[in-house]
């Protein structure tokens, strides 16, 4: 939970108090490679925090598989357009290896917001960065070529490229994974 902690004292200060009543609001949950945190039409009715793992997001559209985002160890996952209102989810939140999440469903996130001494600060911030990484993630689907999708790609997830596979990458980029294929070897040949 120590992981946890430190991204929470990243928007806010804690004091010893905050973290006994941080400690009884959030659970532990281990998944499998493979097992679904959300799957769409389901209410989201937790947010998530990866201790370890790796996790994507993805809606079915026209039958295929389209990948939306990743998150990774240290960051916390939730379809917020969900979880909010507590409406059905269209997307899918699916583990791509094996995870230890902690949760807090959406009435302890209510007890959070009031006991934590800066917890409704916490929360505006924190849904700040979600939509700044949002725009900062749409962007480039309509304004960049695959290349340049590619290559942020590889600037937002340096260190998690290896650990997803190939064609959720190329999903995720919008392309095909043969032409994911043929990208990625023409950068190489730039080296």
């Amino acid at each position: 939970m120590d992981m946890l902690l430190k991204a929470i004292r990243h928007y806010i200060p804690l004091s010893s108090d905050d973290e006994t009543i941080i400690w009884s609001l959030f659970r532990v949950q281990k998944l499998q490679k493979g097992q679904h945190l959300l799957q769409a039409g389901a209410i989201c009715k937790n947010i998530f925090f990866i201790e370890q793992g790796l996790v994507r997001y993805y809606a079915i559209i026209d039958g295929e598989e389209k990948t939306s985002y990743f998150n990774k160890e240290g960051e916390f996952v939730c379809d917020y357009a969900s979880f909010l209102p507590q409406t059905p989810s269209t997307i899918n939140i699916q583990a791509l290896e094996a995870c230890t999440v902690y949760f807090i469903s959406h009435s302890n996130m209510h007890l959070f917001y009031e006991r934590v001494k800066y917890g409704e600060r916490f929360g505006r911030l924190a849904l700040e960065d979600v939509y700044v990484n949002l725009i900062n993630q749409v962007r480039p689907l309509y304004n960049d070529t695959p290349e340049l999708r590619y290559q942020f790609f590889l600037s937002k997830f340096p260190d998690t490229g290896q650990r997803i596979p190939q064609y959720y990458i190329a999903s995720y980029i919008g392309i095909k994974p043969q032409s994911l294929s043929r990208i990625r070897k023409r950068m190489s040949g730039r080296n």
